[in-house]
């Protein structure tokens, strides 16, 4: 089975817009977020599924710079741009990223991986019953689940967020949830805000701004570090149907 990881990406956020080629340690979001995911062993491919708006010129510049390939699609219908970017490369099980978590971890991110491929679920996630902090989500789909969820999905928010569609009828798919061994889930390890920003910086620069550190690492930190945390400590997580 292909396996293809799919970042999508986009300038116009709407809490934070730009975060996504913000600096981050020397390098942009998006360059953490790829670099970190080419370390997961699972994935044969990585895509950028980003917008045909010209404001997202940059992004591409960005991927390219990278060598990292590049779809451009509908900015508002993010589950048509993941469907198109899928048929497009020939992905045959779909890994979905968002750009804003640069501290993925390729070790969850293959874990998720195995699980689908060991059970054989339509669509596995580590975020569907939370044990792991937010931030280090990793969903994985097959072409058909997608598929179906592209022909099906109506409401607005389930064409925004991709899998809303297939994890709210699991009487149309199999679904299998992913869990740690420890529930971390308190944790807010995303970058929505300008806050969040400030928490992965810090991160970052305390462990030297490279790549190779593991959220293991992190929960290290911010244990010695419980201040770390208050920085992002009061940001509320928005919900699918505000996009």
């Amino acid at each position: 089975m292909k396996i293809v990881a799919i970042i999508q990406a986009r300038m116009n956020s709407t809490r934070l817009p730009g975060k996504v080629l913000m600096d981050l340690g020397g390098e942009t979001v998006l360059a953490r977020v790829a670099r970190r995911l080419r370390r997961a062993t699972l994935i044969d491919e990585i895509v950028v599924a980003t917008t045909n708006s010209a404001a997202d010129h940059p992004i591409v510049r960005e991927c390219q710079r990278l060598s990292v390939r590049v779809f451009r699609g509908e900015e508002n219908d993010v589950l048509d741009r993941y469907y198109q970017a899928a048929q497009w490369i020939s992905a045959e099980g779909i890994v979905r990223i968002t750009s804003d978590c640069p501290l993925i971890d390729p070790e969850i991110t293959d874990n998720t991986i195995r699980s689908f491929l060991e059970c054989r679920p339509d669509y596995a996630s580590n975020a569907l019953q939370r044990t792991y902090p937010r931030g280090l989500d990793t969903e994985v789909m097959t072409w058909e689940a997608l598929a179906r969820a592209w022909r099906e999905a109506r409401l607005s928010y389930q064409r925004a967020h991709v899998t809303p569609y297939i994890y709210e009828h699991p009487d149309r798919f199999d679904i299998f949830p992913v869990k740690g061994e420890a529930d971390y889930s308190n944790y807010r390890w995303t970058v929505d805000t300008a806050e969040d920003l400030a928490l992965v910086r810090a991160v970052y620069d305390r462990l030297g701004n490279n790549d190779g550190f593991s959220w293991r690492d992190v929960l290290s930190l911010l244990e010695q570090e419980p201040d770390l945390v208050d920085l992002n400590r009061d940001v509320m997580q928005k919900a699918l149907q505000e996009g």
